[in-house]
């Protein structure tokens, strides 16, 4: 295993549930990508990319809870300005997003 971190290392890493409000096509991305926004609850409303075409289609994303990394800095891809890092499982070109097993509020924590 490379990379170890410690335990402080990892909660300086804010992981929060938050609610797809919208999904967009992202033509301009270098690989197949949706443009989502997605509601945090108090934390508020941020976009990200997400290279998850082949395993979803758009309206299977609206309302879905998923699970991201809140406190990176703003990624611009292309002309888009990425503001959170949606988790999936990555298998191969296959990216399955990471969620909560019941529905809990937006902007809850993760640990």
């Amino acid at each position: 295993m490379e990379n170890i971190i410690t335990f402080e290392d990892f909660t300086k890493i804010d992981l929060r549930v938050g609610t797809i409000i919208e999904v967009n096509e992202f033509p301009e991305a270098r690989n197949p990508a949706y443009q989502l926004t997605i509601d945090f609850g108090a934390l508020g409303i941020k976009k990200s990319s997400a290279q998850i075409t082949t395993l979803y289609k758009k309206e299977e994303l609206l309302a879905r809870q998923i699970v991201a990394v809140v406190n990176f800095p703003n990624k611009q891809i292309a002309k888009f300005m990425s503001e959170c890092l949606v988790l999936g499982a990555v298998n191969g070109k296959d990216v399955t997003l990471l969620k909560p097993e019941h529905v809990v509020k937006n902007g809850s924590s993760v640990s």
